[in-house]
């Protein structure tokens, strides 16, 4: 599907909750542009505004400053009529999965049709197709408690699609599930993306989920957006603390460097199956220390980073660098804060 157009943008918005203590900045300055057809991820760490941001693009919440617009249309002008037509073209799953108990789980999937006024028959024939889709289709009179939580995801997914949204937001969706069924929920979302043309947006603090399925990532921090790019980007050089905090993890402050230069090599693009570093210690004839390696095959590409050591012979040292700047490897040289 073509994703040139924005399905949903964010123009500043900003959201302020009223407490005891005070006023708390739980979004500021957000812009964003979801275009239709992508996934997109969004993550941060607990606290950093991710649930608050995905609920101002529904008007869950409703943003202090600022505009949310869904197709071109601002939602802050819709009659609630309007605004509850739209809520039912964004549907949303959630982490616990919020199924009715004394419901089965094929009146679980009808339940929205209900809602939204479709006749008994319709809803019924809809929710076993979804249910189907799903892979639970012989499960149809099963009680919620009777499955497991990755059957209870799936059953939340048909349950999602029942009003033909046009967007699936889902807000921890994975984060309750292990990691086998985790990975079988991400192939069922990207099958959905792929096959229906849903604009899937993920919430999460797993960086792992948005390698998987996302073509792009807003990393939100404190409350703002701290970087924006399509996944490769982000993943083979983030520019923020929170960025490479995510990705990386703390593994490199806890390395000892010793004296030598020390470079990160970004990469960016290259093909996964080209040696990189053999290739340079068989042009430079000189050996290299590797302090610190992340990098990961997306789609064949080599994406990530990689800290060196470079020789304390300044000739040697500037033999590795001439190579790479040669190959059009991005570098640079990295202090104490890497």
């Amino acid at each position: 599907m073509d994703i040139t157009d924005a399905i949903i943008r964010l123009a500043d918005v900003g959201k302020v909750f009223q407490t005891a203590n005070g006023e708390v900045k739980a979004l500021e300055h957000i812009n964003l542009d979801i275009k239709a057809g992508e996934i997109f991820g969004i993550i941060g760490l607990s606290g950093a505004g991710k649930s608050t941001l995905v609920r101002c693009m529904n008007f869950l919440e409703e943003p202090t400053s600022g505009e949310v617009l869904f197709e071109g249309k601002s939602l802050a002008s819709l009659s609630n009529a309007e605004l509850a037509k739209v809520r039912q073209s964004m549907s949303m799953i959630f982490q616990q999965f919020n199924l009715l108990s004394q419901r089965n789980i094929l009146q679980n999937v009808c339940f929205p049709m209900e809602i939204a006024g479709f006749k008994k028959e319709e809803r019924q024939k809809r929710a076993l197709e979804l249910l189907n889709m799903v892979g639970l289709g012989d499960r149809a009179k099963a009680y919620p408690a009777q499955l497991s939580g990755g059957q209870k995801q799936r059953v939340a997914i048909a349950r999602a699609l029942a009003t033909n949204p046009k967007v699936l937001l889902c807000d921890e969706a994975t984060s309750a599930l292990d990691p086998n069924t985790t990975k079988s929920i991400l192939t069922l979302l990207k099958q959905i993306n792929q096959e229906l043309g849903i604009t899937v947006i993920v919430i999460t603090h797993e960086m792992a989920v948005i390698e998987s399925i996302c073509d792009r990532v807003a990393i939100i921090d404190k409350s703002q957006i701290a970087e924006l790019g399509t996944v490769a980007e982000i993943f083979s050089g983030p520019k923020s603390k929170i960025g490479r905090q995510l990705i990386f993890g703390g593994a490199v402050k806890n390395v000892d460097f010793g004296e030598a230069k020390r470079y990160r090599i970004l990469f960016d693009g290259l093909s996964s199956h080209e040696p990189v570093i053999s290739n340079m210690v068989l042009a430079c004839k000189v050996p290299v220390n590797i302090l610190y390696a992340a990098t990961r095959d997306i789609n064949g590409m080599a994406v990530g980073q990689m800290i060196v050591q470079v020789p304390q012979n300044p000739e040697d040292a500037e033999r590795v660098l001439r190579y790479l700047k040669g190959a059009n490897i991005p570098y640079e040289e990295v202090g104490n804060d890497v």
